[in-house]
């Protein structure tokens, strides 16, 4: 493609992040044009359209796929509809732009994969996790320069302090027929700490449905929850480490945090995500101090510049591509199978 030329791009599924970031991104970028959006239904579709001012709203994905101008298509659904998509929208020779999480289950993530193997010239990209975008080429390089020395073990924590919240009805996030085996924001912090020191060998894991039921977002039922609320994990890491991970929404006056610990034999690095701060230190000083991120190595959002400069052949994927997120869709499983099992699940998957 002609970097000159006009990218057109169709919107499936308008939530709340593609509303808030994708569209304005988009619509910042100079010869990107956003001409169609289809949502859940068309009256929310046509409240997109007139916010953003999308000249087409379409009653069905179908019509975005079928419309040959439509050079792209950003993927704004819950995970239920990520595979079916992806794949539909990479036939009809269309690049992808996949919202977080991948898909339901390692099975999708997988087809997707596959999928976009058959389609070697266009772009497919999953929206990465954005909790550690800013410090991943700072922690990267400290690793590189040996501040941690050999890595021993990691600490990541995600608890909100609340007590359990019965009777609140069901959110997407706690549907198990729209989200999957994703499970709080497990998924997402394990996609951050793979960036810094590599993916899991083995899991094993214990979970808890603490809220066993909730209304449905329709008003008009109970419906039984089988996405946890409580979540302990042991991996190994391929890089010789043993991680310790918790996630939690219902551990009522715990200690609200956000956090991962990296312990090397001569070096600790913590990310204080809620603070958003790096601490440090080494072998010899008494306590941690922030390490300031110099700004050539500060990171953060451009997910959506990447997709359209790889669209024009100006860089390739890097955040994330379809291979990454079948990897964190493998820890998911794995996670969810140990749970159910009470085994040490081993990973990649044959």
């Amino acid at each position: 493609m002609n970097t000159q030329d006009t990218i057109r791009v169709g919107i499936i599924g308008a939530g709340t992040n593609t509303k808030a970031t994708h569209i304005p991104k988009l619509q910042a970028i100079d010869a990107v044009e956003l001409v169609s959006v289809c949502n859940r239904s068309r009256e929310s579709g046509q409240r997109v359209a007139d916010e953003f001012g999308i000249p087409v709203v379409c009653d069905s994905w179908e019509e975005i796929l079928d419309d040959d101008s439509v050079d792209a298509v950003v993927i704004g659904t819950w995970p239920y509809m990520h595979k079916v998509l992806t794949c539909a929208a990479l036939d009809a020779g269309k690049h992808v732009l996949c919202e977080a999480r991948m898909a339901m289950n390692a099975e999708e993530a997988h087809e997707m994969w596959e999928t976009s193997q058959f389609h070697p010239s266009q772009v497919a990209q999953i929206v990465p996790s954005p909790f550690t975008l800013r410090f991943d080429r700072t922690v990267q390089q400290l690793i590189l320069d040996g501040y941690l020395g050999e890595i021993l073990a990691v600490d990541l924590r995600q608890i909100t302090g609340a007590f359990p919240n019965f009777g609140e009805p069901m959110t997407w996030r706690q549907d198990y027929d729209l989200s999957g085996q994703n499970t709080l924001t497990m998924g997402i912090w394990y996609e951050g700490l793979a960036r810094w020191i590599g993916h899991a060998s083995s899991v094993f894991a214990s979970s808890r449905t603490v809220v066993n039921s909730r209304p449905h977002s329709d008003g008009q039922r109970m419906t039984a929850i089988r996405v946890p609320d409580h979540l302990d994990i042991i991996a190994r890491m391929d890089c010789g480490a043993q991680a310790r991970m918790q996630f939690s929404a219902v551990l009522g006056l715990a200690r609200t945090t956000s956090e991962v610990a990296l312990y090397g034999s001569e070096g600790t690095i913590v990310l204080d995500s809620g603070a958003g701060k790096l601490f440090g230190g080494r072998r010899g000083d008494e306590e941690l101090k922030e390490i300031a991120i110099e700004p050539s190595l500060a990171g953060g959002w451009r997910v959506e510049e990447e997709f359209i400069n790889a669209i024009r052949g100006e860089e390739e994927i890097k955040l994330t591509t379809l291979a990454e997120g079948v990897k964190y869709m493998e820890f998911t499983e794995a996670v969810a199978a140990s749970a159910a099992t009470g085994e040490v699940i081993p990973l990649p998957f044959d």
